[in-house]
């Protein structure tokens, strides 16, 4: 186990990604936040995108809790998946003198769960805690030929090769590892620093299999009303997009059809259809066309912006 680990740490040292900017702080907000972020979402997208534009409108915890909803979910725009974003605000609300420094009392806050209070914890504080998230499940899975283990046990296992003098390398070694040489599929084992000790090398991709995702197919009539150089708009309360800024669904009209173009989300596949409206009777909020993108509109309200 400690010649895996030293093999680990002296692979972190040349390949890891340490330029990423949330590991060049130990500020436990910044960390936090990335942990939230980076969920659902693609390293490079937060890194040069909405990591550094939401630190800049919201550069602490205190300034975050003050902020409006609006404000919040108009930075979280095209991130998806927005109850992260009213998840973030109501913890910035119950954290005013800072967030909580142990795995326990990081879970008893919204949208904290064991991966990402870990996460915080090793690598804001670099306390001796096991982090496991897809990248670093698989290559426990796969070094340990765990085929199909519970959850439980996959924590347990990370628990016991965590290196107790360097665990935030080490946590972080494994994401790195997982991410760039333990892939899903094709992974690079003649590459990588833990081939010499890993019990499932001749068949990894036995531990990586994975149920289809099955798609359900949506259709969405969208109503387009401008006066006065504003467009209407009504707060969602459907669960997808709940208090953001949405174009309000109408019965479509094929004289009044604008256009159409497609859009995925989650398990969904939707055919969205604008149609041009004079009036307007649902209970709407008039945003000028100008300020249009700085609104907490989801992305595929921004894509139907492009056809207006």
């Amino acid at each position: 186990m400690k010649k895996a680990q030293k093999a680990l740490l002296e692979w972190y040292e040349t390949h890891g990604r340490h330029e990423l900017p949330w590991r060049l702080t130990d500020n436990l907000y910044h960390v936090y936040l990335s942990e939230i972020m980076l969920q659902q979402t693609q390293v490079n997208r937060v890194r040069d995108e909405y990591y550094p534009q939401f630190l800049e409108k919201f550069p602490s915890l205190k300034i975050l809790a003050n902020a409006h909803q609006d404000d919040v979910l108009a930075a979280w725009s095209g991130l998806g998946y927005y109850s992260r974003a009213r998840n973030l605000h109501k913890t910035a609300k119950l954290s005013l003198d800072g967030l909580p420094q142990t795995t326990k009392e990081l879970m008893e806050l919204p949208g904290i769960g064991e991966y990402t209070a870990s996460a915080v914890c090793s690598f804001g504080l670099g306390q001796n805690v096991p982090v496991v998230d897809t990248n670093i499940a698989r290559v426990i899975k796969r070094h340990f030929a765990l085929l199909t283990p519970k959850v439980k046990t996959l924590w347990q296992k990370a628990q016991e090769f965590v290196n107790v003098k360097e665990p935030r390398s080490h946590n972080l070694a494994l994401m790195d590892l997982g991410s760039l040489i333990c892939l899903p599929k094709n992974p690079k084992c003649e590459e990588c620093p833990l081939e010499s000790s890993c019990l499932g090398k001749e068949e990894p991709e036995i531990y990586t299999k994975t149920k289809k995702t099955v798609y359900e197919n949506m259709e969405l009539f969208l109503g387009v009303c401008i006066k006065d150089n504003k467009i209407a708009l009504e707060t969602s309360t459907q669960k997808m997009y709940k208090d953001m800024l949405v174009l309000p669904n109408v019965e479509p009209i094929e004289e009044n059809f604008i256009a159409e173009f497609k859009h995925s989300y989650t398990k969904y596949k939707i055919i969205v259809k604008l149609y041009n409206i004079e009036e307007i009777t649902q209970d709407v909020r008039w945003i000028d066309i100008n300020a249009f993108s700085d609104a907490p509109i989801s992305s595929l309200t921004k894509k139907a912006r492009k056809f207006i």
